[in-house]
């Protein structure tokens, strides 16, 4: 049982926190640096691993979102995309300025806290199950202590025990 605990937390451990690699130059506006280019725009970049459906929740979710309006980002939105985060309603310039950092944090800390989640859900689980198959020896154990065989007087002491009941009253005579 202790392998597989090590093992499993060994497991969960080794997963790297999800970052972002690099920008995806061909996603960007062909017009930038131009006087045609937007001021705000969507800008993909590359994970550096895949994101589980628990990060990609907590990802596009409001905490998210509130999260990046008090860092001073109130229109940038995320979405994922496979393994691209499109960064909707940003810019070159301010994803170089700040927003890249706080969007490494917080996907870090997003990783980190799942990752400290599910160790502590497999400790309880373990820990459930091993409290049950110790149970589950002791009940075992308990019963094959139980036996079956009269010891050696006992019908001849059954028999003085009832006469005693009879004489205290405590049993009615048929």
């Amino acid at each position: 049982m202790g392998a597989y605990r090590h093992e499993m937390s060994t497991q969960l451990k080794n997963e790297s926190p999800l970052g972002l690699g690099s920008v995806l130059v061909g996603s960007l506006p062909a017009t930038l640096m131009t006087e045609d280019a937007p001021d705000r725009y969507t800008v993909e970049a590359v994970f550096t691993r895949k994101a589980d459906r628990d990060e990609v929740a907590a990802i596009e979710s409001s905490a998210t979102r509130d999260h990046l309006f008090a860092l001073g980002y109130p229109t940038v939105e995320l979405r994922v995309s496979d393994r691209r985060l499109e960064i909707a309603n940003t810019n070159l310039e301010e994803l170089r300025d700040g927003l890249a950092v706080a969007l490494a944090a917080h996907l870090a800390a997003i990783s980190n806290g799942l990752s400290a989640e599910r160790i502590a859900a497999a400790d309880r689980f373990q820990d459930a199950t091993a409290r049950d198959q110790e149970r589950a020896a002791a009940v075992a154990l308990l019963a094959q202590s139980v036996t079956f065989v009269p010891s050696s007087g006992a019908v001849d002491d059954h028999a003085d025990r009832v006469e005693e009941w009879m004489a205290e009253g405590g049993a009615v005579r048929t």
